[in-house]
């Protein structure tokens, strides 16, 4: 059983979905407390920039940025829904494969979020299903673990019986692979290259952007850019 865990993100990377793709069960973090670096924001192309990316952001309520995942809430006296949708169907009304997705997204940005985690993990398990990613999804806050670091993702994994826990790369810098080990738990670590692909406005190839970029000029071959391509682009 291979177990990936990890923070919600908005609008994730392609990446992100490929450390998805590895694992069996996927166990989301709604209990720990909210991280801001991509819980609630992500990139887009922006055609009209120096950089050509353009990060949209969640607006979340002060009070709540010190709290769990799944308590933080929006802060709807902005009007991100408008702004969000406005740019990215700007952006990416006109690329090849975009109608494909265009109603999901208006009527997402229609709807009337209070939390955060619920727009993450709405966004998300539709993007799943359309990778073809079959994944079992876990909350969190159902395992009811309390501890911290190393210690709290080992008891995750021994609560789902999972024997191997898939972590990004950035993970070598503060995971201790010894407690790993020692609780006969394998740890792999994510290997991930980001395959180019066409993008409209863009001669060269801008990585890492949120998973819509991909998926607008991709379609339904994004699968094969997200998984099977990746993996030869790595080994090249």
């Amino acid at each position: 059983m291979k177990a990936v865990i990890h923070q919600p993100y908005y609008l994730p990377y392609p990446g992100h979905f490929h450390k998805i793709s590895m694992a069996d069960v996927f166990v989301i973090m709604d209990n720990t407390q909210y991280d801001k670096r991509f819980t609630n924001r992500n990139k887009i192309m922006n055609p009209n920039g120096k950089t050509m990316q353009d990060w949209i952001s969640v607006p979340i309520k002060k009070e709540d940025k010190f709290l769990a995942n799944k308590q933080v809430r929006i802060n709807n006296n902005i009007q991100w829904r408008e702004e969000h949708w406005k740019k990215i169907s700007h952006t990416y009304s006109n690329s090849e494969f975009f109608h494909i997705y265009n109603d999901f997204f208006k009527k997402g940005y229609e709807k009337e979020w209070e939390y955060l985690f619920e727009l993450d993990i709405y966004f998300l398990k539709k993007i799943l299903k359309w990778l073809n990613i079959d994944v079992e999804i876990i909350r969190e806050s159902e395992l009811n673990v309390k501890d911290t670091s190393t210690e709290r993702l080992i008891k995750i994994c021994k609560n789902i019986d999972a024997d191997t826990y898939i972590s990004g790369i950035g993970g070598r810098n503060y995971i201790d692979n010894n407690i790993f080990t020692k609780n006969k738990i394998e740890l792999v670590f994510q290997q991930y290259k980001p395959v180019p692909y066409k993008q409209r406005f863009s001669q060269e190839f801008i990585p890492d952007l949120s998973i819509i970029d991909m998926l607008s000029n991709v379609g339904t071959e994004s699968y094969k850019f997200v998984v099977e391509k990746s993996l030869q682009h790595h080994n090249d």
